[in-house]
């Protein structure tokens, strides 16, 4: 599987400014708590499984397994 499709937090971050999309709204629409999200973003939550893996992974952030 090609891992080219993963972004970096800053380079998912610089795509939501782009879009003029927040986090929090991202989270409201996928059913998140938005600081769960941005926990995943700041890397204090590893995201190695559960809810931090599946954030990441729908964020873009790592690849599905």
């Amino acid at each position: 599987m090609s891992h080219s499709n993963v972004m970096t937090p800053e380079e998912l971050k610089a795509k939501f400014e782009r879009e003029g999309r927040t986090f929090s709204s991202w989270a409201l629409e996928h059913g998140y708590n938005r600081i769960d999200v941005y926990k995943v973003l700041s890397g204090i939550c590893k995201a190695k499984r559960g809810k931090g893996h599946q954030i990441a992974v729908q964020l873009g952030l790592k690849p599905q397994s």
